[in-house]
């Protein structure tokens, strides 16, 4: 283990992991969740939710300690929606959720742009409820609702799970690699998918640019791709298709369980450029941080990367 890969996992333990005891906590309120629609749809077969999933994050292990909520899933019953637009199905989805936790106060359950929030008063706590429409397929799939759009993507959260923990077998130190990538975008303030972060990882191991072993080289690697493809070559994988839909978005990132949903479709060429150009900015200062003299100046240089709470 080299000295500046100790380093790093000094600086996840200590700052950029999501503490034990407040993943838990998120554990419980989502247990509670469910346990309690789970009740409910036993005592009333026909109730407008079928059952909710654990998805995100914190459920993939790529979480990092500014989480500040948690995602669920809830399964609507197609006939039991008025109509497909997403306001109205959030306002539905809403009332069905008072009506599950007669227990909390109304103002407790909000609307945001993708999801109905739910937020617990004793601890403080978050959960995004984000509905699903189920089309029937197999492994969970159904349409969901994407962040800051009012579109209507097919998913399957069983499958996206089992891609990132085929991954996390596969390759060593994959979910902590995808924890320090988020830290460095937080610290910096770019704007980029946690999404994408977890699938370009996915490429850049899958593909041998990194062994993900060593995470100082691995993150020299990530940054490396990415200057080098400048996001330009299509990404995507096989475990559910065999090739994805064409398109002309500038950056082709695709879903690996949905080939017609291009991950990167968001991100124009102003943004394209951007996120190169910070990525050569994190390549050029870690490499410096390996070759510098003193611990000071090698600390120096990667706070330019993640921040004034890199300490180590």
């Amino acid at each position: 283990m080299s000295t500046t890969d100790q380093n790093l996992r000094e600086f996840l333990t200590s700052v950029v992991n999501l503490e034990p005891d407040r993943l838990a906590r998120f554990r419980d309120q989502v247990r509670f969740l469910r346990e309690r629609l789970t009740a409910h749809v036993n005592a009333n077969p026909e109730f407008g939710l079928h059952k909710m999933l654990h998805s995100g994050s914190a459920k993939k292990g790529t979480a990092i300690s500014t989480l500040n909520d948690m995602d669920v899933a809830v399964y609507l019953r197609p006939e039991k929606i008025p109509d497909h637009k997403l306001p109205s199905v959030l306002e539905y989805v809403r009332g069905l959720l008072i009506k599950v936790y007669p227990q909390m106060e109304s103002s407790q359950f909000s609307i945001g742009r993708h999801a109905v929030m739910v937020s617990f008063k004793s601890t403080g706590l978050c959960v995004d409820v984000v509905p699903v429409i189920p089309n029937g397929k197999a492994d969970d799939r159904g349409d969901l609702a994407t962040a800051g759009t009012t579109d209507w993507v097919e998913t399957s959260i069983p499958l996206h799970l089992r891609f990132i923990k085929t991954r996390r077998d596969q390759h060593a130190n994959f979910r902590e690699l995808v924890r320090l990538t988020k830290w460095w975008r937080e610290s910096q303030e770019i704007r980029f998918k946690s999404f994408m972060i977890e699938l370009l990882w996915a490429h850049v191991l899958d593909s041998g640019y990194a062994t993900g072993k060593d995470l100082a080289e691995a993150m020299l690697a990530f940054f490396g791709y990415v200057i080098r493809s400048e996001l330009r070559e299509q990404v995507s994988f096989t475990d559910c298709y065999v090739s994805p839909t064409a398109t002309n978005d500038p950056v082709q990132v695709f879903d690996p369980v949905n080939p017609d949903n291009n991950v990167g479709s968001g991100m124009d060429n102003a943004r394209r450029a951007a996120l190169v150009r910070s990525c050569h900015e994190a390549f050029e200062n870690l490499a410096s941080a390996q070759t510098a003299h003193t611990v000071g100046r090698a600390r120096e240089y990667y706070q330019r990367v993640f921040g004034p709470r890199y300490k180590v």
